[in-house]
């Protein structure tokens, strides 16, 4: 190789490496060494006869406090660090905010054996809100956490003020629909086998409506660091067992039981279904259609507000962040 080509594939190198400088960047199975935006506290608890610690940041208002406290609750592939940009807002709107991180999840304990349902999360949230005096609070719920905002209304009626549903999961009932059941295995295989470029293509497709912006990367390497930490069986587990959860228990039956101010928030670019790519070819088309779904939802709440993105994905709140806050803070004060 001539001197030419040498300097050139040093450039390309270069180039390789600026583009994902955290490539290789790992972290312990409870998110050790990656930082979150506000100091992290813990909760102490006993579920399951098992000791256990729930992460969360207790944020207070940065603009004159309005009395309000809001609960935001992540998504599978999202940890209270991918609120950052809400948590800012919502402070310096008033509010005090509380961005926690689920059992199973992110800096949160990862037992060997648990249950998971969506009313044993909801437990444990209504713990920890109850250990930090907030005896009533707005609901800010993500993918899947927009499904475990739903369980918690409905379990703590009196407890929840207002429900905001960031492009919800479980609009539908894959397993009705035909969506084979892949079992707890399979999906610890496949989370064994996940790879940062695998989650980067599917975050493109599907949160953000097949544009990338660099600043999406760091969520990328979040979720990759788990995988290759230390701690990487572990996280594949809970992972699976979580899955296996949101494929099984369904809330969409119980929209209409919901009593509370609902506020939907839905990109129409999402596509979003557990096990689509599992799903007989011709059964895929006609998942995840969230222009429907979103419509679908806001009849079967009773007195919901739908607001709608037409180009945004599954994750609004982090690709059109002006947009997407502007409505929210609108559609909370209008409850």
């Amino acid at each position: 190789m001539n001197r030419t080509s040498l300097f050139a594939a040093a450039i390309l190198s270069t180039i390789a490496i600026t583009a994902h400088p955290a490539d290789e960047s790992s972290y312990g199975p409870e998110l050790e060494r990656f930082t979150y935006p506000y100091p992290v506290k813990q909760f102490q608890f006993t579920s399951q006869g098992t000791a256990l610690h729930m992460a969360y940041m207790d944020v207070l208002p940065t603009g004159a406090a309005n009395g309000r406290t809001a609960v935001l609750l992540h998504g599978k592939n999202f940890c209270g660090a991918t609120w950052d940009a809400t948590i800012k807002v919502m402070t310096g709107a008033g509010y005090r905010v509380i961005a926690l991180d689920q059992i199973g999840f992110c800096k949160s304990s990862k037992p060997a054996h648990y249950q998971y349902t969506f009313q044993q999360l909801a437990e444990n949230t209504h713990a920890l809100l109850e250990s930090i005096d907030i005896e009533r609070a707005t609901f800010v719920g993500h993918s899947t956490g927009g499904m475990l905002a739903v369980r918690y209304a409905l379990m703590f009626q009196q407890q929840t003020e207002q429900l905001a549903l960031v492009n919800p999961i479980g609009l539908e009932d894959w397993k009705a629909l035909g969506v084979p059941s892949l079992g707890v295995d399979k999906w610890y295989a496949r989370e064994l086998a996940q790879t940062a470029d695998k989650i980067r293509a599917y975050e493109k497709s599907t949160y953000y409506g097949n544009k990338w912006k660099p600043e999406y990367e760091q969520w990328v390497q979040m979720l990759a660091g788990l995988n290759r930490g230390p701690g990487k069986n572990v996280v594949a587990w809970n992972s699976a067992l979580l899955y296996d959860m949101i494929y099984t228990q369904p809330v969409v039956y119980e929209f209409p039981q919901l009593k509370v101010p609902t506020l939907l928030l839905i990109g129409l670019k999402d596509t979003t279904a557990i096990g689509k790519d599992a799903a007989p070819e011709a059964i895929r088309p006609t998942l995840g259609k969230y222009a429907e779904l979103g419509k679908r939802a806001a009849r079967a709440i009773p007195g919901a507000t739908l607001v709608e993105f037409p180009d945004l994905g599954h994750a609004p709140q982090m690709q059109d962040p002006d947009a997407f806050h502007a409505a929210l803070l609108k559609g909370l004060a209008a409850k």
